[in-house]
């Protein structure tokens, strides 16, 4: 769906005096951002890699080099930090250089030198990019002309941070604990293994504890006097974040940064009502409330981003800060919408935000092009009374790799005698999440005919009416399907710079498209009814069989 202007704000809805953030003032803004590579905008996939890369290279240094468990697990904990959170490397380089120079006389000069150089240089990167957030600040504030306003929900209790306190103090025990029973493995290197997972993992749980900290600070901050504020505009984008644009930015050509958020910060306290009303009062509340969820499902899974609405912007951007954003709602019979940051704000350069709309507009063009194609296609064939697709070349290659995977991990683990029981217990657990995984990927069918969608399963094939399915697409590595109540996926490699530069289309892309066309259009449907052949079979006895086939092997290797 596509709107030719922004769903406007009531005027009642915007604070007196509020100026626009126009495209002129938030260029000014934007050029002084920090470079590219002071990591301004990181994946988290990418984050989570560099990590566990930098913990198995802290790892190969103790078991080799001798470098204390604590030292490992902390260099990782500071990659995360350089990466996530930099506002924690301030205090975290000058304490983990302290750290290497006493360890430095016990270790390799050339294994402390390494250290010494990435831990120092992340810290030089780290303050080019903090120092820039007083320049990024100063820039927006010029923009709002010293206007401010009282945030809406002010008198509201603050739950910024109440997600990340207490996962942070669940993974702090659980380092803690894994601490505790270091002592109980048998060899030294378990040990020493087992000390830096520990330090590792409690180093995550203390991250958490720090962002939730920082989070409910600035959170704090922003409701103890009325702040900044800017008229700007925003839109969803696919992956669930929420994109910035300057005032006058209508096409939404520019994005500015992007930020989480959500509205979800109230109370149900409506539920407490007593006499013969309740009952009634409870069912039309949760009727209410799965329209509710049902309207924002469909929104958040439809591949494509929301129309561009009108909004305030409550704060003053700049690379880390909390905001608070009313807008327009995407329904526009609904009252303006009040929303709080789940995240810090993450900047788009000029060169970013332009690669960012073009990958969304190509994906837009593919879809929309795959789709007609399916249309044109079945319209110039006669009806057919049953579709399949089935697991392909990808989905096997898919399975490859994990067996792959599973066989490395436990040649590795038992080429030598004595192997740990935590170790045997954790290559039992992967085997059997992989014997639940591989006959999916191996053995996947989807059957449709006019009564709706076949699915298989573990427990055999499930029957998911038209007029229940919700979406059909294809994100990253996974084919997801979604039905009222329901879902289901499948993943398989994708590599989109090869489909971009090579103009292949991903074959769960061809699927979703013509399943989609489907969906809405009824003609294009089948007009027979499958069989139970047709359909597939259950997937349990082949999971069972691999599940325990792969214990019996464990057993026999150990």
């Amino acid at each position: 769906m596509s709107y030719d202007e922004p769903l406007r704000l009531p005027a009642t809805a915007i604070p007196d005096g509020c100026r626009d953030w126009t495209a002129g003032q938030a260029g000014v803004w934007s050029a002084v951002l920090p470079p590219r590579w002071t990591f301004l905008r990181v994946r988290r996939s990418v984050a989570a890699g560099a990590t566990t890369f930098a913990l198995c290279a802290g790892g190969w240094a103790v078991l080799l080099g001798g470098l204390w468990p604590f030292l490992a697990a902390a260099f990782a904990v500071y990659v995360l930090w350089v990466l996530a959170r930099p506002e924690l490397v301030w205090a975290g380089a000058p304490a983990l250089l302290l750290a290497l120079a006493f360890q430095a006389p016990s270790q390799p000069w050339g294994v402390t030198a390494l250290f010494v150089l990435v831990v120092g240089a992340a810290w030089a990167v780290v303050a080019v990019r903090l120092r820039a957030r007083s320049a990024q600040y100063e820039r927006a504030l010029e923009a709002a002309e010293g206007v401010t306003a009282w945030l809406p929900d002010a008198e509201e209790p603050v739950r910024r941070g109440s997600f990340l306190r207490n996962l942070g103090l669940v993974v702090l025990a659980l380092g803690v604990l894994t601490g505790a029973t270091a002592g109980l493995w048998t060899s030294a290197d378990d040990r020493r293994g087992a000390w830096a997972a520990a330090f590792f993992v409690a180093g995550l749980g203390a991250t958490a504890l720090a962002s939730a900290w920082f989070g409910r600070h600035r959170a704090v901050q922003l409701r103890r006097e009325p702040a900044p504020v800017l008229r700007v505009l925003v839109r969803d984008d696919v992956e669930g974040s929420t994109e910035v644009y300057a005032a006058d930015d209508v096409r939404a050509i520019r994005p500015l940064f992007t930020v989480d958020l959500t509205s979800f910060d109230e109370d149900d306290e409506d539920d407490e009502d007593d006499g013969a009303d309740e009952g009634d009062a409870e069912a039309d509340g949760t009727e209410t409330d799965d329209e509710e969820l049902e309207r924002l499902l469909e929104f958040v899974e439809a591949d494509t981003p929301g129309p561009v609405r009108e909004a305030v912007l409550f704060g003053v951007p700049y690379d880390g800060a909390e905001v608070r954003v009313l807008s327009a709602d995407v329904d526009p019979a609904q009252p303006p919408l009040i929303e709080w940051s789940t995240g810090p704000v993450r900047p788009l350069s000029l060169s970013a935000g332009r690669r960012r709309i073009e990958r969304e507009k190509a994906r837009e063009a593919q879809s929309r092009q795959l789709e007609e194609q399916a249309r044109e296609l079945a319209g110039t064939q006669p009806p057919v009374a049953v579709r399949r697709w089935h697991a392909g070349w990808l989905d096997r290659l898919a399975a490859a790799l994990l067996v792959a995977w599973g066989i490395w991990l436990c040649w590795s683990w038992f080429a030598e005698p004595g192997t740990a029981a935590w170790k045997l217990a954790l290559v039992v657990i992967l085997g059997v999440y992989g014997a639940v995984r591989v006959p999916v990927k191996l053995a996947w069918r989807i059957t449709a005919d006019r009564t709706g969608l076949w699915v298989t399963g573990l427990r055999g094939p499930q029957h998911v009416p038209w007029e229940d399915l919700r979406s059909v697409r294809r994100q990253r590595f996974e084919l997801k399907l979604r039905w009222r109540g329901d879902n289901w996926a499948v993943a398989a490699p994708h590599w989109g710079w090869l489909e971009r530069t090579r103009g292949l289309v991903h074959p769960y892309d061809a699927l979703a498209a013509e399943l989609s066309a489907m969906r809405t259009d009824p003609a294009l449907r089948p007009t027979g009814e499958s069989t139970a052949p047709e359909r597939g079979r259950p997937l349990w006895p082949l999971t069972v069989v691999l599940a325990l086939g792969w214990v019996v092997a464990v057993m026999a290797l150990r």
